[in-house]
C-alpha cells in the first residue's frame, strides 16, 4: 500500500507540470493584453512599454514559464496585476466560502442520495423509486441557476425566511452561517442527489441480484441487514467513484452558484480575474483546482482498498 501510495504521489508531479505549461501558454497565447487593461483606454505606447517590462510580459515564453515555475516551487504565486495584493493572499480570502459551499453541499446530497438510491433498489417499480428517478431527472435537466433563482423567490422574497444573498462566516456565529448557506447548498446539492441517487439505486439492484444476497436471505437475515450490510456495502465501490466525481464536478457548479447568491468564493475569483486577464490569479486557481482533481481521484483508490478487500495494489 506504501508502495502504491509513493507511485501515485510520484505522477500527480507530472500531471501537475503539464497542467501549469497548459494554462500558461494558453492565457498567454489568447487575445488580449493585460498592460492594456492596467493601463487604461487613454494609455500611450510608452505607458504600455513600461508596464509590460514592469510585468515581464516582454520576455520571451520559455523566460517567463522558468522564472514561473520557479517561484512556484518557493511558494510564491505571484502578485495580482489588478489590486497588486498577493494571489496567496487572495486565495486565502476566498477560501472559506467555497470551502464552505462545497462541503455542505457533498454532506447533504451523500446523506439522502445513498439512502433514497437504497431505498429505490429496494422497492423497484414503487413510489419511492417512481419519486427517485423523477427528481433525478428534474436535478439534471433544470440549470443550476434557474433553481437558485426560485430557492431565492420563494424562500427570501416571497416568504421572507432566509436572507437572498451574501455570506457570513463561521466564526460570525453558527446560526448567521447557516441562514445564508442553506438556498447555496439546496441548489447545488440537487444535481450531486440526483447524480448520486441514480448511481446508487441501479449498483444495489445489480447487487441485489447475485446469489449471496439471495443466501443471505435463505438464512434468515433480516431485510435491513440484507439490504445494507450486503447490499450496500457490496456496491459501495461505485458509489465512492461518482462521489468523488462529484467533488471534483462541484468547482464548476460553486462558480455559477457564488454568482447567483454573491458568496465572495473561489469562484467569483476566477470570475473576476478572467475577465481582468489577471495572470497569476487565473493560474493558481487552475492549479489549485487540479490538485483537487488529483487528490480526490488519490484518495477514491486508497477507499477502494477498504471497501473491497479484494482489490489490492
Amino acid at each position: 500500500m506504501l508502495t502504491y501510495l509513493a507511485r501515485r504521489i510520484l505522477a500527480t508531479l507530472p500531471v501537475i507540470l503539464v497542467v501549469a505549461l497548459v494554462v500558461f501558454l494558453l492565457l498567454r497565447l489568447t487575445p488580449g493584453d493585460p498592460a492594456a487593461i492596467i493601463a487604461g483606454d487613454q494609455a500611450t505606447p510608452e505607458q504600455l512599454a513600461a508596464i509590460r517590462a514592469a510585468l515581464g510580459l516582454d520576455q520571451p515564453l520559455s523566460t517567463q514559464f522558468v522564472g514561473w515555475i520557479g517561484r512556484l516551487l518557493h511558494g510564491d504565486l505571484g502578485v495580482s496585476l489588478i489590486s497588486k495584493v498577493p494571489v496567496l493572499q487572495m486565495v486565502g480570502q476566498r477560501l472559506e466560502p467555497s470551502l464552505s459551499l462545497a462541503v455542505l453541499t457533498i454532506l447533504v446530497a451523500v446523506a439522502v442520495a445513498v439512502p433514497l438510491g437504497t431505498l429505490a433498489a429496494w422497492r423497484q417499480g414503487g413510489w419511492v423509486d417512481r419519486i427517485t428517478m423523477s427528481v433525478s431527472v428534474l436535478g439534471f435537466s433544470v440549470p443550476v441557476f434557474v433553481v437558485g433563482y426560485l430557492w431565492i423567490l420563494l424562500f427570501a422574497i416571497e416568504w421572507k425566511l432566509l436572507p437572498v444573498q451574501g455570506f457570513k462566516s463561521l466564526a460570525d456565529g453558527f446560526w448567521p452561517f447557516l441562514q445564508r448557506m442553506i438556498l447555496p447548498v439546496a441548489t447545488l446539492s440537487l444535481v450531486y442527489i440526483a447524480l448520486i441517487a441514480r448511481i446508487t439505486r441501479t449498483s444495489v439492484i445489480e447487487v441485489l441480484g447475485e446469489d449471496y444476497v439471495r443466501t443471505a436471505r435463505a438464512k434468515g437475515i433480516s431485510e435491513r441487514a440484507v439490504l445494507f450490510r450486503h447490499a450496500l456495502r457490496n456496491a459501495a465501490v461505485p458509489i465512492v467513484t461518482v462521489i468523488g466525481i462529484g467533488i471534483a464536478l462541484l468547482i464548476s457548479g460553486v462558480v455559477v452558484t457564488e454568482s447567483v447568491f454573491n458568496l465572495p468564493g473561489i469562484g467569483r475569483l476566477t470570475v473576476e480575474a478572467v475577465l481582468a486577464r489577471d495572470y497569476p490569479v487565473i493560474q493558481a486557481v487552475i492549479l489549485l483546482t487540479s490538485f483537487v482533481y488529483v487528490a480526490v481521484n488519490l484518495v477514491i483508490d486508497l477507499a477502494y482498498t477498504a471497501l473491497d478487500p479484494r482489490i489490492r495494489y
